[in-house]
């Protein structure tokens, strides 16, 4: 996916009504401060389009970010916050149970795991409950920068096996600052939500855009070098200096010529 443009388009709250779009949207689920922004500015090559926090509980909306007029990213409010009273948690349950349920347009739902850790029961209960509902959730393991190369696979066994997931389930280790990852989230975004003849398209259209950059590559390092000026001792001499000396002399030949 070649992000052209991307927007945060529609916020809503515990009050708001949902919007009825029109495009295919793609969520994504997870605890507080799991990286669901970070991944989400990742995806689409921006710093801060989706806001960041190192306190979690920040991200208390559903989150619509329209991407290329094709398709909405969907950020969803973070599970699992203690800080957080009982009558505020129930709300944000009830939030994202009512945008899973009335949705018309979603495509997947991916439930975002800190891959250094088991995952905690709020993580269990909501990959249950999203599985009874009959979704499908493909796991991101994030934050895989913080561990070993080593060690990834092992981690993302332990989090296969107590989560129980289904054969098949998908889980991508995702870091967003290695970008490790994301290529492989596009790619699946890109196959659930587009028939093979755009894809083709897309393909295509990205291989002409790398191309035409190695093109540029190989056309500014065939360009000759411009000519440096040289003084008599055969050393590069620059130009602003070369002003200078020229001045100088110049006007030493006035001087002695008005001796004369």
């Amino acid at each position: 996916m070649i992000v052209k443009s991307a927007e945060l388009e529609t916020v809503c709250g515990i009050t708001s009504k949902l919007p009825d779009n029109d495009l295919p949207e793609i969520a994504f689920a997870g605890k507080s401060n799991v990286g669901k922004s970070s991944l989400i500015n990742a995806l689409m090559n921006r710093k801060s389009l989706a806001r960041i926090s190192s306190q979690p509980g920040k991200t208390q909306t559903i989150n619509f970010y329209n991407v290329n007029d094709a398709m909405y990213l969907v950020d969803l409010p973070g599970y699992g916050y203690a800080n957080a009273n009982i009558e505020i948690k129930a709300k944000w349950g009830q939030m994202i149970e009512n945008y899973l349920h009335t949705s018309k347009k979603l495509q997947a739902v991916f439930l975002l795991i800190d891959i250094r850790h088991e995952p905690s029961d709020n993580d269990i209960m909501m990959y249950d409950w999203m599985v009874n509902q009959g979704f499908a959730p493909i796991i991101i393991a994030t934050k895989s920068d913080k561990l070993k190369k080593s060690q990834i696979a092992a981690h993302i066994k332990t989090i296969k096996d107590v989560l129980h997931v289904k054969p098949g389930t998908v889980v991508i280790p995702f870091s967003s600052m290695s970008k490790e990852g994301r290529d492989e989230i596009w790619n699946l975004i890109d196959s659930l939500v587009f028939d093979e003849e755009t894809l083709l398209a897309m393909k295509q259209e990205e291989e002409a855009k790398r191309e035409a950059k190695s093109a540029a590559k190989r056309a500014a390092a065939s360009q000759p070098h411009k000519k440096e000026r040289w003084k008599k001792t055969g050393k590069p001499v620059a130009k602003k200096t070369k002003e200078r000396r020229d001045k100088a002399k110049s006007k030493k030949s006035v001087n002695n010529h008005k001796k004369k």
